[in-house]
Formats: structure tokens, sequence, C-alpha cells
């Protein structure tokens, strides 16, 4: 049959059941949201005169979760418009909400018999169609399915979100022996395509994929540390960056998750496999035991290995010392090893002076990595049948760069495996076969076969670079302009490029362009530190040429004779907001973090962004009346002048920079795929281009009406003197400096009025300061 999710129904309104509620409503889909009635009512309730039949007091639980969720404090949904699509209510009254529902999720607790009752509820009310699922980490699909019939076993898998659901890019399904192959595929397709995640198939076994590799991962970091007698802060330097995991290493991301749950998995395994070989690499030292039995079990209490404490002074930070069990001061450590790992280019380079090596620290290194390369062969086939599983369920549920198998061919397959042996280690005999019949990697015969875009210097063919950006051929008419630019900022060589891209695209057989690239985040904005060298130089007509020339870049991205597309994703700010912006169409990703941030530097943009937002704004208003104009106006200033930065893509929609025709993507994997195909769909509608147009001015009128704003805005000390300076510039320019009211103005004007500004405060001694501090310090002055 032909499934669809339309309705989604989530039993368990706790962290981790709101969450994915709010990010299925993210998706423009409608979510029920149940969990149980409370037992008695709290002084809480009886201050607001509730009673048990109530239904606010009936559906405390869901209302609280949907409440948390929607708080902008905790980041757990797009947009708080979406809140619209959550309906809370209660597992007494509310069941048969769910007969309407395509999927409904279960969120309780992690135990069998809890999960079982549950389902019995409310298998009468749910649909003969809809597919059924848990979002255990770690209990078993199989068992969970036992007291059922085959009816609901072949709709029913595991849907293994990674906390929290909006960030974590793993979900791991987990199918029982009965459930249909279609099913599996389509939850797949689902959860790649709209919830923007990526897929890994797990068997159904003790926590699955990434708990089982990731928690095994931490233990051997806890083990080794007590072997070593290494601290807790020198272990996080040693087992962070330079070996391609997060920043917050072993320790710091314990304290994040909760040394109660890294246990819980770890015991999980424990509890349900009968192997003295895991019961060693499982086995957690009594001193992390320790900790947990005095109730530091991290972030959530307020200490964990690591602690933070408010004084006079300000905020302080101790660790826990495992020897005198007790928190110590915070040491600062400065290790060699640190300093040779930093010499490799490459995260493979990095890997191989950490581990080859002499040194303790090398060796503790080698131990790590080592006891986790070991383990994952083991776990094949027994929790995956493919390496890929494996290393994609540590990359994307871990934030781990490379995952075990990718690290080991990094790091040299026999090389590693002579040296294992060498030290008296058992290697799976799977891993000896394979390099005896001649594959000298893990991934030597793994064909790539990507059902999306890839951008690979060895594969995608260049036409035209420098060392600023190149443009590549996407195949079927379609050219990619790419960055290769530190933070993929905006300096000569990318504005030479744009310019470029633009003229081979519309002169050679080309259906369109399309901006875009595979890195976190699109683009920081304008080379500060180029501006700021300029600056601080005097060298005003090469700084009013830079300016000049990206502006016009962007006029010809904007009436190119072919469609260009953007892909912003990540931070698009200032310089690379502006490029974006000038695009026929964007196809931006839910996790676009777009802002004209310039003020925050002491400057305004200049690359066209008043000009673009103003144009956007002014065009659906030619008959509106001045003091309705001048609302809009002083919208956009708002935001200009305030620096605002997008929470989200759908955020970005709200404060003007996305657009109702522009494309939505919930995969950022997938954003370069729909670019081209919006690049083609527009080249196929017979496409005229952008038509110039002049644009109606609010003049003196509204300048006067915005500084009026703005001094009471600095009267209040709400904004410093110099931030006032600034957005009155900003008002200056999108009111068309000293023209009268409704005078029309072409957007070269006011593209001289931006530039005009902009010069003027790069002379400006606190435009510098703000600049030096931004660049040394990495956050904005408010002088």
């Amino acid at each position: 049959m032909q499934y669809q999710i339309n309705r989604v129904a989530i039993i368990g309104a706790g962290v981790m059941g709101a969450s994915i509620a709010a990010l299925i409503a993210g998706t423009g889909t409608p979510v029920v949201l149940l969990d149980i009635l409370p037992r008695e009512l709290s002084p809480e309730d009886l201050k607001k005169g509730l009673t048990m039949s109530d239904q606010v007091f009936r559906d405390k639980f869901a209302i609280a979760g949907k409440e948390k969720v929607l708080n902008p404090k905790n980041h757990a949904i797009y947009h708080k418009d979406f809140g619209d699509l959550i309906t809370t209510g209660n597992i007494e009254d509310d069941l048969p909400l769910l007969q309407n529902c395509d999927w409904v999720l279960e969120v309780v607790l992690e135990e069998l018999e809890v999960k079982q009752q549950l389902f019995k509820k409310i298998n009468p009310f749910i649909g003969k169609q809809t597919i059924i699922s848990s979002n255990t980490s770690g209990v078993s699909i199989q068992k969970i399915a036992e007291p059922f019939d085959d009816d609901f076993k072949k709709r029913f898998l595991g849907t293994h979100f990674f906390n929290p659901p909006r960030y974590m890019k793993l979900f791991e399904i987990i199918p029982n022996v009965e459930t249909e192959q279609a099913i599996v595929k389509f939850m797949a397709e689902y959860a790649t395509k709209f919830l923007g995640k990526g897929v890994v198939y797990a068997k159904d076994t003790p926590n699955f994929i990434a708990n089982r590799i990731g928690a095994q991962a931490n233990v051997a970091v806890m083990q080794l540390a007590e072997k070593y007698q290494y601290g807790i802060s020198k272990v996080d330097m040693l087992c962070g960056e330079i070996i391609g995991r997060p920043k917050t290493a072993t320790f710091k991301t314990i304290d994040m998750v909760g040394l109660d749950i890294l246990i819980h998995v770890a015991d999980n395994v424990m509890n349900n496999i009968a192997s003295t070989y895991e019961e060693k690499v499982y086995h957690i030292p009594l001193y992390v035991r320790k900790l947990a039995s005095l109730g530091h079990y991290g972030d959530k209490v307020g200490s964990g290995f690591y602690k933070k404490q408010k004084t006079a002074q300000g905020f302080t930070k101790s660790v826990w010392d495992y020897g005198t069990e007790a928190y110590i001061e915070d040491p600062k450590i400065d290790l060699d090893i640190m300093k040779i790992a930093k010499k490799g280019e490459t995260l493979a380079d990095k890997l191989n002076l950490a581990v080859w090596g002499d040194s303790e620290e090398q060796r503790f290194i080698w131990e790590v990595i080592k006891s986790n390369l070991l383990y994952s062969a083991y776990c094949i086939p027994e929790i995956a049948d493919h390496v890929t599983e494996i290393d994609n369920g540590m990359k994307w549920g871990f934030n781990w760069q490379l995952g075990p198998f990718e690290i080991w061919d990094a790091l040299g397959v026999t090389r590693t495996v002579e040296r294992m042996q060498a030290e008296g280690e058992n290697v799976p005999d799977w891993v000896l076969k394979r390099l005896n019949a001649g594959h000298k990697a893990f991934y030597e015969g793994i064909e790539a076969t990507k059902s999306h875009i890839v951008l690979d210097h060895h594969s995608n063919q260049i036409l035209k670079s420098n060392d600023d950006a190149s443009l590549v051929d996407l195949g079927d008419g379609v050219a990619c302009l790419v960055f290769k630019t530190k933070g993929n900022t905006v300096n000569h060589g990318v504005i030479e490029m744009i310019q470029q891209s633009v003229e081979i695209v519309e002169n050679g057989d080309f259906r369109g362009l399309v901006i875009g690239n595979q890195s976190k985040n699109f683009s920081a904005g304008a080379d500060l530190a180029m501006i700021g060298e300029l600056a601080k130089e005097g060298a005003w007509k090469e700084l009013e040429t830079l300016i000049h020339d990206f502006q016009y870049a962007n006029l010809k991205l904007k009436y190119c004779r072919k469609p260009v597309v953007s892909a912003p994703r990540g931070m698009t700010l200032g310089g690379g907001a502006e490029m974006a912006l000038h695009a026929h169409r964007q196809v931006i990703t839910a996790e676009t973090y777009m802002g004209l941030v310039e003020l925050g530097v002491g400057l305004i943009p200049g690359g066209g962004g008043c000009k673009e937002l103003l144009a956007r704004e002014m065009s659906n208003m030619e008959k509106a009346p001045l003091a309705e104009r001048i609302t809009h106006v002083k919208q956009i200033w708002k935001n200009i002048a305030m620096a605002k930065v997008s929470t989200s893509g759908y955020d970005a929609k709200k404060l003007g920079f996305v657009r109702s025709c522009d494309v939505f993507n919930m995969n950022a994997d997938l954003q370069l795929t729909d670019a081209k195909n919006e690049v083609i769909n527009l080249s196929q509608l017979a496409y005229t281009g952008n038509l110039k147009a002049p644009i109606n001015m609010t003049g003196k009128t509204g300048f006067a009406a915005i500084k009026l704003e703005l001094m009471q805005m600095v009267d209040g000390h709400f904004i410093s003197e110099y931030d006032g300076k600034l957005a009155e510039k900003v008002a200056y320019i999108l009111t068309g400096g000293n023209v009268l009211p409704n005078t029309l103005m072409d957007e070269e004007t006011i593209l001289g009025l931006e530039r005009e500004v902009f010069l003027s405060l790069c002379g400006e001694t606190k435009t510098q300061e703000r600049i030096q501090y931004m660049l040394t310090k990495g956050k904005p002055l408010r002088n």
C-alpha cells in the first residue's frame, strides 16, 4: 500500500517525547501529544482552583511538555508558530484521537513491561493502516511486540531519535522479524526527506548501534584514565578534537548527557549479553560509580566530572579528582602532543601524528582508539552487517568526524593490525580474512552510491577556479559556485568568481547557477580582517573599489539572464546573506541562521543588503499610504539595527530574508540537489529574469519617524550612543537620505548611499576598535 504521514501521535510528553513532537510539527504536520493523568492535585493546582475533572489538570503533563518546547530558551522548535500544530491530551480521555493518525510513536519509560502495557491500552484505538513504533534506546523491539498479533507486528518497529531531536542527525530504524519491508523503506525515506535525518539500519540487539559503540568508547576512556593516572581535564584534551571527537571530548560530554544515563546504557549491555570480553570492555571503574553514588550526574544537577560555581569574582570551574575524591581547581595544562597533532593538515594526518610515537600521551591515545576499533569490529555482524552503519552511527549520533572504520583506514589497516597483534590483542577473524584476501582498507571496493550531490574535487568538473572560489559542473546544465576561503568569507577572489560565473553561465550552454557549498556554514560574511587592515591603512580607494565590486557582483546575480539559486545553510551572515538575497530563489535549510550583522562591528550592510530588503518590501506596496510604508521600513531598519539573526530557516522568513516563493529543505545533505532541481524547474518555465524597477522612498518623513524612535532608545539607554549613530546611518539609507517622500530611486543610487556610509564608518575610531575586538575576542564590542 501507499504510506503517508499527515498526522502523528506521540505518547509520552517528557523531554524526548515533546521534543520529537516539536520536530515533527516543524515540518507542518499536526501532532497529538498525550501523557498520563496526574495522580493528585498539587499545591499549585489548588491555588488555581483546579479540580481533578478539569481538562487543564487532566492534560497537565502534555501541556507542560508543549510549553517547554515552545520556550525559546530551549531551541526545540523551529518557530513558536508551529506550536499551534501540537494538540495536547491524556491517555484516558483522548485515545480516540489516535484513530486518524498515520504514525503512533511511543516515548515512555525505558522498561519493557511499561511499554507493553501502554501498547495494550492504546492498540484498540489505533487505525488498521497506522505505523506503530517505539523510540526506545535499548529495549528489545522483538520483546515489546511479543504479546501482540501478526497485524501489529507487521506495522511495528523501533524508530530511535537522538537527543536533542532537532539537532542530532541520527535516526536508528530497528525492525522486528515481522515488520513489513515496505514500512521500513517508507520510514527511512520519510525520516531522511522530511525530518532531515541520517538513517542507520540497526539489528535488534542491546543499545542497537550508536549507543553500543559509543558507550564502550566512553568506558574505555574512563578505564584508561585510571590506568595512566591521568586527570579528567588532561584526558579530555587528549580525547577531543585532535582525534576527531567533539570538543567536549569524553567527560564534558558525559556531564551534558548525564552520568546516570551512561551507566544505564552500559549496564543494559552487561545485563543482556553473556560475554567475558564485553564484561571487560564495559566494566565501569569504581571511581566513576563512586561519583554517581554521590549524585554528581552532570550538568542537570550542577556537578559531575566538572563543576561550575558562581562566586563574587565570577564563575569558577573545578574538576573531580578521583584520587582525593574532591573537586579541585581545573588545572591549565600544556601538552606537546597537542602541538604535534595540530601540524597535520587533515584529520587523518592528525590521527597518525597522535598515535605513532613513543610518548606516553601517544600510547594513551593509541589505546583509546585501539579499544574502540577492536570492539567495533567485534560487533560485526551482530549489530550491523556493514561498517558504514557503525561509522554513520558514530558520526551522526556522537558527532565524531570519522567513524571507527574510517579511522582504521586513515591509520592503515595492515600497520595497525600488526601492532595490535604484537600487543597480544585478538583481532576478529573477518578483519584478518579481508587482509589476507588483499583488501587493505575497509572502504576499498565499497561503491559510494549517493542519491544526492556530493561536492568532491576528485569527481566534479571544475569550469573555472581561483584560490578563493570555484565554478563546478553539477551536470544537466547546472553550474555551482563554491567558496574556498576560511569561513567562506567574501574577498576579492570570491567577488571576481561571482562575476565570472555569471558570465560563463549566461554565455554558455547552461540552464542556470547554484551558489552553495557543503560546509557547516554558507558564509560568515565579508573578510573582516581584510576590511580592518585596509581601514587601518587608510586605503580608501581600494576599500571603495572592493565594496563597489561586491555590490555590482550581487546585482549581476539578481539580473542574470538565467536562473540563480542560492543555498544558504548554517551561519549565513553579513555579505553571505547579501549574496543569498540577490539570487532568484533560495533553497534554505531548516537550520539556516541568516542576518545582516554588520552593526556589531561598527559597519552597515554594504553589499546591497539594505537595498535588497527595501526593494523586496516595497515591491508590493506601490499604492500603499506613506504611513504604512514607513511602518514596513521601520521593521527592516530594526532587523538591521539590532543585527537580528534568524533562529531557523522559518524565522528567516519572519525577518524578511526568505520569500514565499523560496524553497525549504529539511535535510542539508539534499540541499544542493534541491537547488539544482530548482534551477532546472525555473529554466523550464520560460524564465525571463528579474525586471528593474525604481523604489518609492519614504524620504525625510520616514527618516524623521525612525529618528524619533531611535532617540528614545538612546535616551532610555537601551543602546549606546555609537549604536544609535550606526542605526541612524541605516535609517538614512533605507529612507533615501535627504529626498522628499515618494521620490522614486533606482537601485544604483541606493547602493551609492550604502557605499558612502560604509566608507565613512571605516574611518571612525570606534568602528576600527569594534573590528579589532571582533577579530581578537570573537564577540562584538559595545563601545
